[in-house]
């Protein structure tokens, strides 16, 4: 069965940039819309966080309740991710990210709502797991989506730039975000709902300018939702070493040594540097990021590629080790700015990898499975850190200030052992050579 489209909606074709300007894929109108709204959606995505994360903290004082929110929104992921990958390799790419940004935007709406109304903390974990139902199924969609809206050559360079964008927005909005609350704190009892509403509109700016993109994903003939259609992508991933051991690497790595979701605790009680210190602390690794983006843009592919990626996660695991011993701000900040630096080589490698290894009627399955590795390291990690520091604080009679130490401290350790373990099972990645 093949879907009907107006004139106007046939695809184009991807543009070729002509040359290895770093700036010329600019000239490419539906990869520029494309970017512009990762940009304005992923700002309003981090100001949202940061504040939902204040919020909480101030409301409960448990590490255990942030760890939470990375547990509720992994749920979704392993309920959902294989019939989110089948989606987005048999129905229209563009148009399932912009319904399940519709559905992200009413969740935030939603969790500004119970925040005004000092409702129960339960109900902000019920709007999170709506939220991240929908983002499950729109994270697929939109990574098979990328590949389309580029010529192959260019791929790499436009990873780099989508990364460059999100990490733009996650300098722009934890601060933007701390600052705000700092000032509305004055003028109101729930200072953090304005930013859930600005997520809300952000999201429908994201909405307004990806369906201004002509490029669709069309499907000539859709398979019907069987197992062993579902499991494709794991199927895929589990034959191809490469793909495996850097998923593996990275889902560890993330699980074991972030510390994105004490930076609460960090901010209040170790640095004593407010909200608006910690919206700065957010925005260290971004910063790093957006560093490296610019740097590897204005080079030569990498020629090591492996190698790179392999040296990236360890100086993450060691800067991340410094961090947590850390009691000064901006050593802290530093430490940080280095974690993000080095994990966007990290980045690049691996979506690189993932998209230019995989036949595009298989991509929203492989996606899926890469987003299941990555997203729920990310959201279980954050559990993983609030159920140490917990742990390790006060269910044994220390500080949680001790708590959090011990879970980013151990968590660094943990993530520089992962890399060994990784080129000692998968040498392929030692050995991978060009990113191009």
């Amino acid at each position: 069965m093949h879907e009907t489209e107006s004139p106007e909606d046939l695809p184009s074709p991807p543009m070729k940039s002509g040359d290895d300007h770093p700036y010329a894929i600019f000239r490419n109108r539906d990869f520029t819309l494309f970017l512009a709204g990762r940009l304005v959606a992923v700002l309003g995505q981090q100001m949202f966080a940061m504040a939902l994360g204040w919020e909480i903290y101030e409301r409960t004082g448990s590490a255990l309740a942030l760890g939470l929110v990375g547990l509720t929104l992994m749920v979704p992921m392993f309920l959902f991710t294989l019939p989110a990958g089948h989606i987005a390799d048999n129905y229209n790419r563009k148009r399932i990210i912009m319904l399940m940004t519709v559905v992200m935007a009413a969740a935030s709406l939603g969790i500004a709502v119970i925040s005004v109304l000092q409702a129960p903390i339960y109900w902000i974990y019920v709007c999170l797991f709506i939220g991240g139902t929908a983002r499950t199924f729109s994270w697929a969609a939109n990574a098979a989506f990328l590949p389309a809206l580029v010529d192959r050559k260019d791929f790499p360079r436009a990873v780099n730039w989508n990364a460059a964008m999100f990490q733009l927005s996650c300098i722009v909005g934890p601060a933007t975000a701390g600052a705000i609350i700092a000032a509305m704190s004055r003028h109101t009892t729930s200072p953090a709902a304005l930013v859930y509403v600005l997520n809300v509109l952000a999201s429908l700016v994201f909405c307004v300018l990806i369906g201004r993109v002509r490029r669709q994903h069309t499907v000539a003939v859709k398979e019907p939702m069987t197992l062993q259609a579902l499991l494709t992508g794991f199927k895929f991933v589990y034959a191809s070493k490469i793909i495996l051991g850097i998923l593996s690497l990275d889902m560890f790595a993330v699980f074991l040594g972030g510390a994105a979701a004490l930076l609460p605790i960090y901010a209040k009680d170790i640095l004593f540097v407010g909200p608006r210190g910690l919206g700065f602390l957010q925005a260290a690794l971004p910063m790093g990021s957006v560093l490296c983006v610019f740097i590897l843009n204005h080079r030569p592919p990498m020629q090591k590629a492996g190698r790179a990626m392999l040296w990236a996660v360890a100086a993450f695991g060691m800067a991340t080790i410094a961090f947590g011993f850390s009691t000064w701000f901006w050593f802290s900040f530093l430490m940080l700015f280095i974690c993000g630096a080095v994990d966007n080589v990290s980045v690049v490698v691996r979506h690189t990898l993932v998209q230019m290894l995989t036949p595009d009627d298989k991509r929203g399955r492989v996606s899926a499975v890469n987003n299941l590795f990555i997203g729920t390291s990310n959201e279980l990690g954050g559990f993983e850190s609030g159920f140490v520091a917990q742990i390790c604080g006060p269910m044994i009679g220390n500080t949680i200030v001790t708590g959090a130490v011990i879970s980013v401290v151990s968590g660094g350790i943990g993530t520089i052992l992962v890399v060994g373990a990784v080129a000692l099972v998968w040498p392929e990645i030692r050995r991978y050579g060009k990113l191009a």
